[in-house]
């Protein structure tokens, strides 16, 4: 694979950092920004973390195809949670992830709303990159942070991919948030990671979701492991789920895909589609047997897609909801007592 530089970074005095995989074969310079701290070279995660990137042995060609990918992830996701990236999106371009202010080893938000602040951050990280543009991707909690730089700076943007955008919170949904915060403030955090993933997942037994039992574990031991080592990490999940994120005012000039998971119970690919249309130009996918997690429970299939994207070739077409015969994935499961 190729070069893993961490970089040190500040903004209005919250610390932060990002990731930057560089395009395999061939390392890219840095060119650092005023506020930079020193560049920390890695060939692998730090033991803490979570294993290093597969290497996929794909093709290494001997220019970088596209833009560096710079990606935004969801509550509490990190700079180390996107291997998937690293292999599809590592033979094309440098691959960025970052930990932004409030989540893994950055320092705590500030009081108040925090937008601006997170905007800012992604601006110190492209400009620390040294990059005219780059290609965005934002995920859940993630889509609102790259939509609002993206409408700041679109020029700086050469494409733009969002997947599972809230657009969409509704007052049950807020209430069932409510009762995970109480259970926080309850010294409670296994019932705050139980709540929160139920929130974010699809829990209903007739819908066919790919993995999603394993996806749903593996969402609440991270929510739980966060919350267990991060002294902020409640505080930054509370705020994520709290948020009111600003998706309204469309956007123009910038090429754009929104995607979703069938089975979404966060906001439905109904609504985000009626998004879609408000950013001119924009593709609007739905992928099958996935809910708000498609990221996880369609890992390979969304890099995939998403490389597919940021290097302009074909896309395929919107498949809408899944094969007939997974409505009968629950019937066909309880009959054969599985």
């Amino acid at each position: 694979m190729g070069e893993e530089i961490i970089r040190s970074l500040t903004v209005r005095g919250v610390p932060f950092g990002y990731r930057r995989l560089t395009r395999r074969g061939a390392p890219a310079p840095l060119v650092p920004g005023p506020d930079a701290g020193p560049d920390r070279a890695a060939h692998g995660a730090p033991p803490a973390g979570p294993p290093a990137p597969r290497d996929s042995g794909a093709p290494r060609p001997a220019a970088a195809v596209t833009e560096p990918v710079v990606v935004l992830g969801g509550a509490l996701q990190g700079m180390y949670g996107w291997p998937q990236m690293d292999d599809h999106l590592g033979p094309l371009a440098d691959v960025v992830t970052a930990d932004l202010p409030g989540m893994g080893s950055a320092g705590a938000l500030p009081p108040g709303p925090s937008a601006g602040l997170l905007r800012e951050a992604v601006t110190r990280i492209v400009e620390d990159l040294g990059a005219p543009r780059i290609n965005l991707f934002g995920f859940s909690y993630g889509t609102a942070i790259a939509f609002d730089w993206a409408r700041h700076h679109p020029d700086r943007v050469a494409r733009l991919a969002l997947g599972g955008v809230p657009t969409h919170i509704s007052a049950a949904q807020r209430d069932h948030w409510q009762r995970a915060v109480e259970r926080m403030a309850a010294g409670d955090p296994d019932g705050l990671a139980t709540l929160a993933a139920e929130a974010l997942m699809c829990t209903d037994p007739e819908r066919y979701v790919h993995r999603g039992a394993l996806a749903q574990r593996y969402v609440r031991r991270s929510f739980l492991h966060a919350l267990r080592t991060s002294p902020h990490a409640a505080d930054s999940l509370v705020r994520a789920l709290g948020d009111r994120p600003d998706f309204s005012g469309g956007l123009r000039g910038v090429p754009a895909l929104v995607f979703a998971g069938e089975h979404d119970t966060v906001t439905s690919p109904a609504r985000q589609r009626e998004f879609a249309a408000t950013v001119e130009g924009s593709r609007f996918l739905t992928l099958a047997d996935a809910d708000h997690w498609v990221v996880l429970e369609r890992a390979d299939d969304v890099a995939e897609l998403a490389a597919h994207f940021f290097t302009d070739r074909p896309l395929p077409a919107d498949r809408g909801p899944g094969p007939a015969s997974r409505q009968s994935y629950a019937a066909r499961g309880r009959r054969s007592g599985s």
